[in-house]
């Protein structure tokens, strides 16, 4: 009987802690029944930044819903993979009930929804929290206040020293040495705070609205608050994905060796679902296509070379070749949260110059840019295709990059139409990709 809480059967879920560990008994339920179930296709698919299980629960209900009557004739089975990962609730998801922060007043605090999926996250560290709620909530005029802002945050994130945790972190690596971590926590906290907040106002103000405002620096604080926990789950998305559901996939294909594993990942949960790729054991060839939404990571993750250091590749370099099919990339330029924090956040890790946030986009994008903002970057061979035609023309491998603007384009600041991937065209893009039918 399938789950009143799901839409789909059969449906199980995987969770993994902050170790990529799986909880043991939920892992070798599925091993144990996908074959019993008469499963062909399983798709597995991936939350990025979500407050708690149930909104991971509710995340894959919706888009799995359209599955059944795209492709009534398949044996199809469904995976949901949840796993300790947070979201600000002034980040509202399109079709899902409103946050209770969506009342809250137009200044930078911590609400209470927020503060607690900060303590669930970040368990051990609830004194940080509480320093930091306080200093949002009172908005020090001095700039040594942002500065302990600045270092309260780093202390939240755990920023790691060069070693194997950094490398779940960094997307891009030079002669094997991490090129993209975080030191935006390293220089001055109210100089990024500015920077920050004068993105944000732009955001809030599209089309480059004439009224003249000074930008709070405080607003700056709560973005950079966001970004260092976006770190932090960056690392964790790359561990759970290489260390925990990597393995699992090869534990599937010897469970049950005819089943056809199509991954599925939204946002970070896109980054986790390629580090998975790279957690194969030698040999399976399991997984039969990867379908990435507004991904969360570098656009260069898969490149040999970067077009800016030939010296640098991807931390995924020829990962994509790991697919028995096709690694399709969908993007939009409606993700403000890929599209303008995302590049600002890259460009401050390793760039000191000053940019002012209207050139953020068409500046920063190129170098510092995002898989779901435009798409998979400097892979030869890599396809283009409009959301409308990729079902028809999705090549059987390699990368393709796949505009889905058309539906992804709902939301409000500062996350954009980042979250907006519940749509029935998106789910037959992944049954083509996986040649479901």
């Amino acid at each position: 009987m399938a789950d009143p809480a799901m839409s789909v059967t059969p449906y199980w879920e995987l969770t993994f802690d902050a170790d990529g560990d799986p909880d043991p008994g939920r892992r070798d339920r599925l091993l144990a029944e996908v074959v019993d179930r008469g499963v062909r296709d399983l798709v597995v698919l991936s939350h990025g930044w979500n407050s708690d299980r149930s909104a991971a629960t509710r995340l894959c209900s919706h888009f799995f819903a359209p599955f059944p009557e795209l492709a009534p004739a398949a044996r199809l089975g469904y995976v949901g993979v949840v796993w300790p990962s947070m979201r600000f609730s002034d980040e509202p998801i399109p079709d899902f009930p409103r946050a209770v922060a969506a009342e809250l007043p137009p200044r930078p605090v911590l609400d209470k929804d927020t503060r607690h999926a900060l303590l669930e996250t970040f368990p051990g560290r609830a004194t940080v929290i509480d320093r930091l709620a306080r200093l949002l909530d009172q908005q020090p005029r001095e700039d040594a206040e942002l500065e302990e802002f600045g270092r309260l945050v780093r202390m939240l994130a755990e920023v790691v020293p060069p070693g194997p945790q950094a490398l779940f972190a960094a997307d891009t690596l030079a002669e094997g040495v991490p090129q993209d971590e975080p030191e935006i926590f390293a220089g001055p906290a109210a100089e990024v705070c500015e920077e920050f907040a004068q993105a944000l106002t732009h955001l809030e103000s599209p089309g480059g609205a004439q009224e003249f405002t000074i930008p709070n620096p405080w607003d700056g604080a709560h973005e950079l608050l966001r970004q260092g926990t976006y770190y932090a789950m960056k690392r964790r998305a790359g561990t759970v994905g290489e260390r925990g559901l990597g393995r699992v996939v090869g534990q599937l294909a010897q469970a049950a060796p005819g089943v056809r594993v199509h991954l599925v990942g939204h946002s970070f949960g896109a980054r986790l679902v390629s580090f998975a790729l790279r957690g194969l054991p030698p040999g399976v060839r399991t997984v039969k296509s990867v379908t990435l939404l507004q991904g969360a990571f570098s656009h260069y993750a898969f490149a040999a070379r970067l077009p800016h250091d030939a010296r640098a590749g991807g931390v995924l370099q020829g990962q994509h070749n790991r697919v028995d099919g096709p690694l399709v990339c969908c993007y939009s330029r409606h993700d403000s949260a890929l599209g303008t924090l995302y590049p600002l956040a890259s460009r401050m890790a390793g760039d000191a110059r000053g940019v002012a946030a209207f050139d953020i986009g068409r500046t920063l994008g190129a170098k510092w840019g995002a898989m779901g903002h435009d798409g998979v970057q400097a892979v030869p061979g890599t396809a283009s295709l409009e959301l409308a035609e990729a079902a028809t023309r999705l090549p059987v491998k390699g990368c393709v990059n796949v505009d889905a603007a058309a539906v992804v384009r709902r939301g409000g600041p500062p996350a954009g139409a980042h979250s907006d991937i519940c749509h029935r065209e998106l789910a037959g893009l992944v049954l083509a990709a996986g040649r479901i039918h």
